[in-house]
């Protein structure tokens, strides 16, 4: 499996691409930003074909470089529908951060419990609302990998003044993410990753 992560955008959004080196074929996670670097990054492995664009949420620096990466391999990008609004309000979100509106293309339903897959690699979707309504994680089981967007951060979680609300998100890292295995590497939406187990124990937000 190939896994890369690296900051993009004006915000330093966590990209990730997925792939499965013998087909060539990937997902791309949260492309918000630095579109050609996105696709230098899939050329360097040579993964040839983007089967899926899969979003863990919609504020904009997240959706950043969409449109070109789904135009380059014309793939389908994946939104969860509860995060519909948010991502229907990206100029009202573009002027509140003063990031350059993105081109706005139409996203396909994100489900719980869904997979989407890069060959042999498969992400399983967890619908984790708290930072936003329609906020999703995605497991890498085989890998022990966990892509958890702006839910958990090292020793942090993410905000809720944005289409979100601090109690369910409190309720969802508590329920959903915290009852996976310990050693499950957590590799957030900005800055280091870190593991389930760190955050149990250490995470100031989660006494």
């Amino acid at each position: 499996m190939i896994q890369e992560t690296f900051p993009v955008g004006p915000l330093g959004c966590n990209c990730t691409v997925v792939g499965d080196p013998e087909t060539g074929e990937a997902v791309v996670v949260d492309p918000g930003g630095d579109g050609p670097l996105i696709k230098e990054v899939l050329a360097r492995h040579k993964l040839t074909r983007v089967t899926a664009v899969l979003h863990t949420h919609a504020h904009i620096d997240h959706v950043g470089a969409t449109q070109e990466i789904c135009s380059a391999f014309g793939c389908l990008p994946y939104l969860h529908a509860d995060d519909a609004p948010l991502y229907q309000a990206l100029p009202m979100q573009a002027q509140l951060l003063g990031i350059p509106l993105p081109d706005a293309v139409e996203m396909a339903d994100l489900q719980d419990n869904q997979s989407h897959r890069a060959g042999t690699v498969e992400l399983g979707v967890m619908h984790t609302p708290g930072h936003t309504f329609g906020s999703c994680c995605f497991l890498l089981e085989k890998a022990g990998v966990l892509l958890s967007g702006d839910t958990l951060f090292r020793r942090g979680i993410g905000r809720t003044d944005i289409g979100g609300d601090h109690p369910t998100l409190i309720r969802t890292i508590k329920e959903r993410l915290f009852s996976l295995h310990a050693d499950i590497v957590v590799v957030p939406g900005h800055g280091p990753p870190t593991t389930v187990g760190e955050e149990k124990r250490f995470n100031p937000f989660m006494r």
